[in-house]
């Protein structure tokens, strides 16, 4: 014997809940299924355990996907300011950081009981450690088996994420559903992710771990960030890194600015006429911290003598360098320390106004699991909440 919903949603984190307490709203029967075992999981670590939940500068321009004009009607039907007023009616106090970045001042869990409390008991149900298989198009609905019980419902949901951190249960389940319905897949790769140095550049930066320093780093196709760069044990991490990580491609160089705040030229000028015996590294030891500058001359990229014996070519080079500093990184850490996957379910495929399958009725793809990436900051929450009200609203 099968029980019937009108809805059932696939994944209890941020655009699953979302949609099933639209939904709910709306007087559907919904079903929620998730193989944790407990809801918002992602949510509970997000921003260090205070949920970077949104931003108060949100646009189309702040997120990643083949189709860019793709997430404009949903973040236009359900707004950043939207979900804020629903923080604020619940109550719960926030925060702004840099770059309009919001957080909880108390805890990520706020947010996920915020979003059970929207959802209406009468109306929808919660499942945990379930495992969904045997997903079957039936007539104007579906069935499928949720730990071998048999549901039907009139709408499927997959809100199943991406494969950024495994360790939270993450899997391609929503990637191979698409293509179970002959839905394309846009290669995934982790997003939002520090990088990993080749050799000789891990050994000679290994010792400047911990050290952060302000920077202007460059993609190959010409987007830039400018935010703190963090040198670690195994590479470059900080806000600058994991947001040029979404626009790297492996093999490419990155290209930094190490000193964005200085004009070193002018310091270089100024200090020799006051300065002459001064050394190079003493000089830019001023604005960049002095092992870096160790380093980068130990690495004989920079050359260390007094500044009055510096030529007007070598003056250029040095601005060059700590204007324009190159590295290839070896790669990615990889979703096991990836914020979110690039790529997934072509949102070809999808209606931008409700999140439904063109060519499959009652099939929707919302959140990670779609090809829409946000930058750091809180966008992939506004991305979850946006499509998962407009999922919830036509579901």
């Amino acid at each position: 014997m099968s029980e019937r919903f009108d809805v059932v949603v696939i994944g209890a984190g941020a655009s699953g809940m979302m949609c099933a307490a639209e939904a709910g709203k709306r007087g559907r029967k919904v079903l929620v299924l998730d193989h944790a075992k407990k809801p918002g999981r992602k949510i509970l670590i997000s921003g260090g355990g205070r949920c970077n939940f949104s931003n108060y500068d949100v646009s189309a321009a702040n997120f990643i996907c083949s189709n860019p004009h793709f997430v404009k009607s949903a973040l236009s039907q359900y707004t950043n300011w939207d979900f804020i007023s629903m923080v604020s009616k619940h109550g719960i106090e926030f925060e702004e950081r840099d770059h309009g970045q919001l957080f909880c001042v108390d805890s990520a869990k706020q947010i996920v009981q915020m979003l059970l409390d929207e959802c209406d008991s009468n109306f929808v149900q919660f499942r945990y450690q379930i495992a969904v298989t045997d997903i079957e198009k039936i007539g104007s609905g579906f069935t499928l088996l949720a730990n071998g019980h048999r549901i039907e419902c009139e709408s499927l949901v997959v809100a199943t994420g991406g494969l950024s951190m495994p360790k939270l249960g993450a899997t391609p389940f929503g990637y191979q559903l698409a293509e179970q319905f002959g839905l394309s897949v846009v290669p995934t790769t982790a997003g939002l992710v520090p990088f990993t140095l080749h050799k000789q550049d891990k050994i000679d930066f290994s010792e400047l771990s911990g050290i952060a320093i302000p920077a202007e780093i460059y993609a190959e196709d010409g987007t830039m960030f400018k935010e703190a760069l963090l040198f670690t044990h195994r590479g470059l991490s900080g806000p600058s890194v994991l947001q040029i990580s979404s626009y790297w491609q492996a093999g490419q160089k990155v290209t930094i600015n190490l000193v964005p705040e200085a004009d070193v030229k002018e310091l270089l000028v100024q200090s020799r006429e006051k300065h002459p015996n001064q050394t190079t590294k003493n000089t830019l030891s001023k604005v960049l911290p002095k092992r870096l500058v160790e380093v980068l001359i130990e690495r004989k990229q920079l050359t260390d003598k007094p500044l009055k014996q510096l030529n007007h070519k070598e003056y250029d080079q040095i601005v060059e360098l700590l204007e324009g500093w190159q590295i290839v990184p070896n790669g990615t850490e990889g979703y096991r320390t990836a914020e979110v996957t690039l790529g997934g379910v072509d949102t070809d495929h999808l209606s931008s106004k409700t999140m439904e399958c063109k060519t499959i009725s009652g099939l929707y793809f919302i959140g990670e699991v779609m090809d829409v990436t946000g930058w750091l900051g809180g966008y992939n929450f506004c991305w979850c909440w946006s499509s998962g009200f407009v999922a919830g609203q036509n579901a």
